[in-house]
């Protein structure tokens, strides 16, 4: 058994890049960041983790509609990101 089987399955992180809207962008004082995420990474652990960060974030991500490449996708989706995503994390908007 060679010591290099073990080392070579390791998957490499991926990146992503968030965009926070309205909201969203105020609760995480920022417009946009790139995350380092382990590889297999799902929009719903995604979710998880920026609900973490404050009780702001968590309403906030609870609430809002996301975006994985400009496609609407369901936030409790299972379907690991891949590197160089953007995800854009959209809350309700009120006005008309």
């Amino acid at each position: 058994m060679s010591p290099s089987t073990t080392s070579e399955s390791i998957e490499s992180p991926i990146a992503v890049e968030v965009r926070y809207f309205a909201a969203a962008a105020e609760a995480a004082d920022t417009a946009g960041e790139r995350l380092e995420l382990p590889a297999g990474t799902t929009l719903a652990a995604l979710r998880e983790q920026l609900a973490g960060r404050s009780l702001e974030m968590a309403r906030i991500v609870g609430i809002s509609s996301f975006l994985v490449n400009a496609l609407s996708t369901p936030a409790d989706s299972l379907t690991p990101l891949k590197d160089g995503d953007a995800v854009d994390i959209l809350p309700p908007f009120a006005g008309g």
